[in-house]
């Protein structure tokens, strides 16, 4: 029986799962707290605390070196660098074999879009959970200072925290999905150069379809990264939210991602995951950039209200709702590349293509966190800025600016995915091609999906 036809034990699919986990911590630590707390805690410069995480990213991308810190801006510069580096290729050596074991599980079109979203529900739960925890245990108002987000003394527990789920959700993953993969894969890869491994990995990745969705990716996952980036500075300043206000976003984060979970299968199964994908993105970018215009207009209730807060929930619930969709169409797209690929050369390449995307996030995540940081120091935000008393033109540039990066990044992502080449039908048509290549010559490499 082929992985097509076999349906996954929900264990499996839990402890899959459960290793995102570890990425959603890194990266809500990385994508929502790390630059607000270098630049308006510590009070490094926006644009050196970009600047240090593009490097970070762009060098982890490539290489795994490490160094140790003190502290005038030079020294917080050199650590922030060497230690984002070295906590993202940490990380990185978990996610890349986790996500690349999609395509191997099952060659099923629909079921790999149920492994990813449940890795996608881990990773959220995983970075909501650090949410909470950063905005009701650790990052505390208190006497002096009456916006946690800005209080300095709760990062290192946070830190701290974050290290040891981080820890226990990857060692408890691997554990629950051991005796199922230790039989995995079919078929041993013989030993190869460096030289050939080098020349296979440009062959995969120049496959036509794995160009226009990594491209589609990089520009996506750019617009992702600077609205996270982007977030506390337009909680904060923009939209003034009070404690109420952060009490109640990771309770509708976790709504989202939990309807997200529900309804990302029926969606693809009834419409395929590029148009999902496409159409989800489309709905998403009117739910987020609508309330920026309509305050903008003067239609918005005053910033910091009750009212203004309320309904800013409503909108991004619906925008988090499909951005999420979108992610999870993509990366179970991914995971189709593979036998598209495997036609062509003969080989599976699960891992270059994992590789190919991860090395495409760490990229993009490294130009969305740049712009970020041009962003925030093209508006004229001051560092250690106080929300409520931000010059009104400093908002409105802020906010002008960022809907337009915005926009012009989702129009762009929706151009390069309508591209994207492979329906059910091909899949399953490739698929059983290979299944029949198998049967009459089981010893080919590569041929066992």
């Amino acid at each position: 029986m082929s992985a097509a036809e076999v349906k996954l034990p929900f264990g499996l699919k839990f402890f899959h799962g459960l290793g995102a986990v570890a990425y959603g911590v890194k990266d809500n630590g990385f994508s929502t707290f790390l630059l607000i707390f270098y630049s308006q805690v510590i009070g490094l410069d926006a644009w050196l605390v970009s600047v240090a995480l593009m490097c970070a990213l762009i060098a982890d991308a490539f290489v795994d070196p490490l160094i140790g810190p003190p502290a005038d801006q030079t020294y917080i510069f050199a650590y922030l660098v060497v230690v984002a580096i070295l906590v993202r290729t940490l990380v990185s050596c978990c996610e890349v074999p986790s996500q690349a074991l999609v395509a191997e599980l099952t060659t099923d079109y629909d079921e790999r879009t149920t492994l990813t979203r449940y890795r996608f529900l881990f990773g959220w739960i995983g970075g909501l959970g650090m949410f909470f925890l950063a905005n009701f245990v650790f990052l505390r108002p208190h006497e002096g200072q009456t916006h946690g987000q800005l209080n300095p003394d709760g990062y290192w527990q946070y830190g701290l925290c974050g290290a040891i789920i981080i820890a226990a959700s990857v060692i408890v993953s691997a554990m629950g999905q051991h005796r199922r993969l230790a039989h995995l894969p079919a078929v041993k890869l013989a030993p190869t150069s460096a030289r050939r491994a080098m020349s296979e990995i440009f062959e995969s990745l120049r496959h036509p379809a794995a160009l226009i969705l990594l491209a589609a990716a990089f520009i996506g996952i750019t617009g992702n990264q600077l609205s996270y980036t982007m977030s506390n500075y337009l909680y904060l300043y923009v939209w003034q939210f009070g404690e109420t206000g952060f009490m109640l976003l990771p309770v509708m984060l976790v709504l989202s991602v939990t309807t997200a979970f529900l309804i990302a299968q029926p969606l693809s199964l009834r419409f395929g995951k590029r148009k999902t994908a496409i159409v989800c993105a489309l709905i998403g970018a009117v739910f987020w950039l609508t309330p920026f215009q309509l305050r903008l207009a003067g239609l918005w209730p005053t910033p910091g209200t009750s009212e203004s807060t309320a309904w800013l929930i409503a909108f991004i619930l619906g925008a988090n709702v499909n951005s999420v969709i979108v992610a999870v169409c993509s990366q179970s797209m991914l995971a189709d590349v593979v036998e598209a690929s495997q036609v062509e050369t003969g080989r599976r390449t699960e891992g270059v293509f994992t590789a190919g995307w991860m090395f495409v996030q760490k990229c993009a995540t490294a130009v969305g966190i740049g712009i970020t940081g041009l962003l925030v120091s093209f508006s004229g935000l001051p560092a250690k800025a106080v929300p409520g008393q931000v010059p009104e033109s400093v908002i409105d540039t802020m906010t002008i600016a960022y809907s337009l990066i915005a926009l012009a990044i989702v129009v762009v992502s929706v151009i390069i995915f309508s591209r994207f080449p492979i329906t059910r039908e091909d899949h399953a048509a490739r698929v059983a091609a290979l299944d029949a290549a198998a049967k009459l010559n089981p010893d080919a490499e590569g041929m066992h999906p």
